[in-house]
C-alpha cells in the first residue's frame, strides 16, 4: 500500500484505532501513536497531526477523558482514558469495521 493510501486509510479509523488502544489503558499521546504502530507490526504510522485532532473530539464527544500526569521519563503529559460511553461506542465500532472488511473482501475476491 502506497504511503498516500495508507494515509487514507488510516484518516477514516484512527478513532477507532484510539477507541482500542486506549481500552488497553490509559496513555499520553506519544504513547498511543507508538502502540498503534507496534501494534501494526509497523505498518500504520500515526502522525500528531492526526492524533490529537482525534483525541479532542473524542474527548468532546465523551468517549475519553484526560488528566495531566507525570510520564515514565518525569515530564508532564495529557494522559487519556476511556469512559464508559467509549467502551460502547468501540464495540460498536469494531462490529461495524468487522462489516465493511467482510463486505469489502467479498468484492475483492469476486472472480
Amino acid at each position: 500500500m502506497s504511503p498516500q493510501t495508507q494515509a487514507d486509510a488510516l484518516r477514516g479509523s484512527i478513532d477507532l484505532l484510539v477507541l482500542k488502544t486506549l481500552s488497553l489503558e490509559p496513555m499520553h499521546g506519544w504513547g498511543i501513536s507508538q502502540r498503534i504502530q507496534q501494534l501494526s507490526s509497523d505498518v500504520l504510522e500515526v502522525n500528531q497531526g492526526s492524533l490529537y485532532p482525534a483525541l479532542q473530539r473524542l474527548e468532546k464527544a465523551g468517549l475519553i477523558t484526560s488528566r495531566w500526569d507525570t510520564t515514565e521519563n518525569n515530564r508532564r503529559a495529557r494522559y487519556y482514558s476511556l469512559t464508559a460511553s467509549g467502551r460502547r461506542a468501540l464495540g460498536e465500532e469494531i462490529e461495524s469495521w468487522r462489516r465493511f472488511a467482510t463486505a469489502l473482501e467479498a468484492v475483492l475476491s469476486t472472480p
